[in-house]
Parts: structure tokens; sequence; C-alpha cells
């Protein structure tokens, strides 16, 4: 960050480190700006330009989501039409995003420029909904990435991340069978340790098979959905000791999980779904 030599000093805050929303709603990403010690927005010799960009994964790259300088606009490619600045105040880069996709789940990056000065703030937006173990019905272990990926979008969900498998098997998912997360890694979550799963003397957690060949390797998919305005939800159900999906406007479960309860209990789906 470069600092003029006279004056005070940029500062980007954002209120929220993190927001939650859910497929179909809208949000607001919070960030304002400052100059340190003093309550004005800009200093009046510079523009002020607003850009908002998403954060990969990796933090390796980051795609363009919004620029903002004087009384012009852009937004970009899946975001077009959905977001624009909320500007309740003349500090206010605020992004709001409407319609959410299950695309928009991640972490954001405000940047505010002014002059030879430069401050950001990341926001994460974290989707409400569930994941869900899938392989195909040829069995487990017969997907390699790109098709695991199609396999998500065929049942109206993503590949999950790595932090929604993770809260996930903190919410009680136990699954033994690895499959693939959105960052190309293969894992699985064990909340009861045994044999068959890594061993029965280990601890709990989320099992870590590293990175494998996105075209040759082959393992089951984790995958993650959320509401999307009472419209079609995904029911969970276990059929010849694998889990499915299926796109129901309403879901009734007729079959109970290994340890007797409801699957929707052990699965924290969708309001409507029961």
């Amino acid at each position: 960050m470069l600092i003029e030599e006279n004056g005070p000093r940029l500062l980007v805050v954002a209120e929220q480190a993190k927001i939650f929303s859910q497929r179909g709603g809208n949000v607001t990403l919070p960030c304002k700006f400052y100059h340190e010690h003093t309550s004005t927005a800009g200093s009046g010799t510079h523009k002020i330009r607003v850009k908002w960009t998403k954060l990969t994964s990796d933090y390796l790259k980051e795609v363009d989501v919004f620029v903002a300088m004087g009384h012009h606009r852009k937004s970009y490619g899946k975001y077009q039409g959905r977001v624009f600045l909320r500007e309740s105040s003349e500090n206010d880069a605020s992004l709001i995003i409407t319609n959410i996709m299950l695309e928009d789940y991640g972490r954001y990056k405000c940047e505010v420029i002014e002059g030879l000065e430069d401050d950001t703030a990341v926001v994460a937006l974290n989707l409400e909904g569930v994941v869900f173990p899938y392989s195909p019905r040829l069995g487990r272990y017969n997907l390699n990435f790109h098709e695991a990926q199609q396999a998500c979008l065929d049942q109206d969900s993503i590949i999950a991340s790595f932090d929604q498998l993770y809260e996930a098997w903190r919410s009680g998912l136990d699954w033994c069978n690895a499959g693939w997360l959105s960052d190309g890694s293969v894992q699985y979550p064990i909340t009861k340790p045994r044999e068959p799963c890594g061993g029965k003397n280990t601890v709990p957690g989320v099992r870590n098979y590293g990175f494998w060949d996105k075209e040759k390797s082959r393992y089951d998919v984790f995958c993650f959905t959320s509401n999307f305005n009472g419209k079609n939800l995904v029911c969970i159900y276990l059929a010849r000791g694998f889990f499915h999906a299926l796109k129901r406007k309403r879901c009734q479960w007729h079959q109970r999980a290994a340890d007797g309860t409801w699957l929707a209990k052990v699965y924290v789906s969708f309001e409507k779904c029961y």
C-alpha cells in the first residue's frame, strides 16, 4: 500500500468478516473507507475508485466482480445485473448481491483506491445449505474431477469446498468414502473412527487423501446445495448403501440411518424438506 507523505492514511474496513445467506436471497457485503484520525471519506483531491473481486480458494487468482469510479459502474460475468454499491454514505463501498447463486459462495475483496493510496478488506460469503456425499449408480469411485463437477450440477448443487465439508463434519457428517472437493483435493469426514475408515484408534476429523490427477483419478464427490426460495429442494436418501439426491418440492423420508435417526436429522437440510 502506497501512502502519500502528507495527509492521513486511507483505511478500508469490513464491519463483519463473515456474512450468511442462501441461494436466491440478497446480501450486503460490508465495506467502508476512512482517512486515519479523521472522519472524512476522501481527500477531495482524487476520485475514489472502488473495486470488488472474488478470491479463489488458494488466493492466487482474483475474479472481477464490480468496479465503480465516479458515475461509472461496471459488473462482470455472472454478476452482471446482480451487483451494485449500497452507498448509504459517502464512505460506503458495501456491495449488494441479489439473487444469490451457489457459485457466489466464497471470499470477496473490497479495494478502495485514491490517487497513490489504496487499502483492502476481505469478506466471506457463506451460504446456508447442506453437504452430501454422492456416487453414481455404477458404484463408488467412478468419477474423475470433471465428472464430479457435472454430477453435482446434475443434482442442482456444486462441489463442496473444504470449509463446507468441515462445517458439515462438525454438524455430524460421517462418511467413509473419499470424495472430490472444489480445490481438487480428495477427503472424507469421520466422526466415529473405525477400522475400515482409517483405523479405530485415530482421532475424528476430515481425512485428507491429498491432490490427485483430475483426469485419471476416480473417487466419489461431496456436493453442496442451498434453498431456492421454496422451489425445488434437494432431498438426500439412502439406497443400496449410498446417498442419492432427488429434486422435489416436498420430501418424505422412508428410511432411517444406521443409528436409527431420520436422515433429515443426520444431514441438516431445509425447513421444508421433511
